[in-house]
């Protein structure tokens, strides 16, 4: 027979403050998404489970987070196929049903994520990895309705180059070949060779929110970020890839403000359907080859905000 023990998270609490977020971090999961017509996805995602708390109460039940999280991918295999957003809505949405006392709930998941791409001359097939991103976020108004928001994302390794550090290198060709040659033909040399310059690892992060009556696929977000960058990474490169990719590279050269706002651009052009209030986070991460510190850049903003910028 359990023995009944005392709760003590009902408490008062010696500080009467509230609190934004209290939950449980890296809570682990095995997750099969069953997909119409294709075979299973395996999953290991990690979840982050948070609530608020009332100034009068000491401390949330923090075993619920962990227990809806659980119960939720029990019933998910036995449903319909789902998104993993729409799954973080629903253990949302059981959180709600255990913290009666909480008026926002917010989970998140991230897990590795692997598609399928071809190397650019060879087009040998080879595994690539990314990070797949979901969250949700519940809110209860003082009527006990709830309203849920979920957001599907990505994060992706590509390569970015400098502009400046090539047009710098450009200009010292330049220099160097008007010594022996006219300013006509130096001026061919430089419309036809690719100048170098020192690049970066640039790790890109895409976040978009997605209606009911929407999908968002992840790899159209992979894509968006890829195309972001100066060039996509590929696992499997042969010599004649590897020279495409450096080429190809050094064409498009970009900085790490340019790439959030390449994100921006190509989002609004995909989703422009959406809700005007739709949020996006896009995040470019460039891990620096000649400074020891890293570039970073990011824009949060609404499509209807981010239509009214570029005048659509």
């Amino acid at each position: 027979m359990a023995i009944c023990l005392p709760d003590t998270q009902d408490d008062t609490p010696n500080v009467p403050i509230k609190l934004t977020r209290v939950g449980v971090t890296g809570v682990k999961k095995l997750l099969q998404l069953e997909r119409t017509n294709k075979r299973p996805i395996i999953l290991l995602p990690t979840f982050d489970a948070f609530v608020d708390l009332p100034s009068d109460q000491k401390g949330v039940h923090m075993s619920r987070n962990p227990e809806a999280i659980s119960e939720v991918l029990e019933t998910v295999s036995k449903d319909s196929p789902v998104d993993v957003e729409s799954l973080c809505a629903k253990i949302v949405e059981k959180m709600m049903t255990k913290h009666e006392y909480a008026k926002r709930v917010e989970i998140s998941m991230t897990t590795d994520f692997m598609f399928m791409k071809e190397s650019p001359v060879t087009k040998n097939k080879t595994q690539e990895m990314a990070q797949l991103k979901a969250k949700a976020v519940g809110i209860r108004d003082d009527n006990d309705n709830i309203s849920i928001r979920k957001s599907i994302g990505a994060e992706v390794i590509g390569m970015t180059v400098c502009p400046c550090a090539q047009e710098s290198v450009k200009e010292s060709d330049k220099n160097k070949l008007l010594e022996f040659l006219d300013e006509e033909t130096t001026q061919k040399v430089l419309d036809t060779v690719t100048f170098a310059s020192h690049n970066q690892r640039g790790v890109g992060t895409l976040l978009i929110e997605v209606p009911e009556d929407k999908v968002v696929k992840a790899e159209d977000l992979i894509e968006i970020i890829e195309k972001s960058m100066s060039s996509p990474v590929c696992e499997l490169l042969k010599r004649p890839d590897e020279n495409a990719t450096v080429m190809n590279a050094h064409r498009k050269p970009v900085f790490v403000e340019d790439c959030v706002r390449n994100m921006m651009e190509q989002i609004v052009s995909k989703y422009s359907d959406f809700p005007d209030d739709t949020l996006i986070t896009a995040r470019q991460e460039n891990q620096e080859s000649i400074h020891r510190h890293n570039a970073f850049a990011e824009k949060v903003t609404t499509l209807g905000e981010l239509k009214e910028e570029l005048n659509i």
